[in-house]
């Protein structure tokens, strides 16, 4: 894994150089050649903190989290978050949450609040009636980060997580009707089932 990442960092460095230094640099002036080698010591490190901060996070479930942070939906309380079966995950590294994702668990997708509400207890009340796991379908209706990359990290932590799981067979989102969300699912990978009146349902496919 290390030797992976050394690699990793060297060709980012070598594809950024690449870039921003002119093919005429074997002649460079020395404070041409100073900057270019201070441009590398930076890069180096900022790369060095992304990968110390990706490779030291781990997901784990919150029992309540700060809903004033949440862009989405910050209605809906601890209360709601955590009842019949919902779970709250995060990202944690240094000790602290750096992204949050909350999910409810159904057998029919949801078009909105209401019905994600309606939807996620009825999947309650049958698994406990007949013994079993919550819902055949995970769905996010919100997620944000506080630090850069933290989104798609805990996406792909959450996806890992899902797949290992022996109910759940699909991944769907509860998102609003905005750019932000749909870039930030289509760049992670989903597409777009449907749009409703009021949110759209994005699906990372689980294979």
């Amino acid at each position: 894994m290390k030797e992976i990442l050394k690699n990793v960092k060297e060709k980012l460095v070598d594809k950024y150089l690449e870039n921003n230094v002119p093919k005429s640099s074997k002649k460079f002036k020395p404070r041409i050649k100073a900057r270019i080698r201070k441009n590398k010591q930076f890069l180096n490190k900022n790369i060095n903190n992304l990968f110390d901060w990706v490779k030291g996070a781990e997901l784990i479930e919150l029992k309540k989290c700060n809903i004033d942070e949440d862009p989405v939906r910050p209605e809906l309380d601890n209360v709601f978050r955590r009842s019949y079966g919902r779970k709250i995950y995060g990202v944690r590294y240094g000790g602290e949450i750096h992204a949050v994702m909350c999910f409810a668990y159904t057998n029919q997708i949801p078009k909105n609040v209401d019905e994600l509400n309606k939807l996620s207890h009825d999947a309650y009340l049958q698994s406990a009636q007949r013994d079993q796991n919550i819902g055949k379908i995970a769905i996010a209706y919100t997620v944000w980060s506080k630090k850069k990359g933290g989104g798609k990290l805990i996406v792909k932590e959450v996806f890992k997580k899902i797949k290992r799981s022996n109910h759940l067979n699909r991944l769907v989102t509860l998102s609003p009707l905005t750019e932000m969300a749909t870039k930030f699912h289509t760049r992670n990978g989903a597409k777009l089932l449907q749009k409703n009146e009021t949110t759209q349902n994005f699906e990372y496919k689980i294979i």
